[in-house]
């Protein structure tokens, strides 16, 4: 954590106005792209990036930063994007593009000037959502590859493997679930570098 880090975590707690121009200033455009990328809608990502920053003056008093500011901003933001997909979940499918729409954003923010190895996380990205696909049970898998891949709608998928239309909403929504827990800390290492 750097001095400048430690002065603006102390004037939070403080609830000093000088404190949270500076969170405004350098942290508000790069959390509501954080949270744009997971959300695909500026409107509610900077609706939850305004959230975030009201619930840290609310609990001002409490706070406890031990990492940079930026990297527990970003974890903050991301833990309230993945909230807001647990409750999208029960209600609807949540599309998995959401990690090719991050992986886009990676490539994009990443550059080569500013960080050699962005090509290199891109890839092992890649290679990671990849692995996950394939250890997801065998018909769990197909029924994921035929809706993300092929774009088979999922009656087509239930008439070609002779299930139910709802045995594949199951395992798409079981799919998705897999996946993300699998992502999950891969996706937190990749944040906590661009803190």
């Amino acid at each position: 954590m750097n001095h400048s880090d430690t002065e603006i975590i102390a004037g939070l707690k403080q609830g000093s106005n000088w404190a949270y121009k500076q969170l405004y200033e350098h942290h508000y455009v790069p959390l509501c792209k954080v949270a744009s990328t997971f959300l695909s809608d500026d409107f509610l990502a900077q609706t939850i990036v305004d959230d975030l920053i009201v619930n840290l003056y609310e609990k001002r008093e409490s706070l406890n930063i031990s990492s940079s500011l930026r990297a527990y901003l970003i974890r903050s933001v991301r833990n309230r994007c993945l909230n807001h997909f647990q409750l999208k979940y029960e209600t609807q499918e949540v599309k998995f593009s959401t990690i090719n729409t991050f992986n886009h954003w990676l490539l994009t923010s990443l550059d080569a000037n500013d960080y050699p190895l962005g090509k290199l996380i891109e890839k092992e990205l890649e290679q990671k959502i990849n692995e996950s696909i394939e250890r997801l049970p065998p018909e769990c898998r197909e029924v994921f590859k035929k809706s993300r891949f092929e774009d088979k709608k999922y009656e087509e998928i239930a008439e070609e493997m002779n299930i139910s239309v709802n045995t594949v909403k199951y395992h798409i929504k079981n799919a998705l679930q897999i996946l993300r827990k699998d992502l999950d800390r891969y996706l937190l290492s990749i944040f906590m570098l661009l803190g």
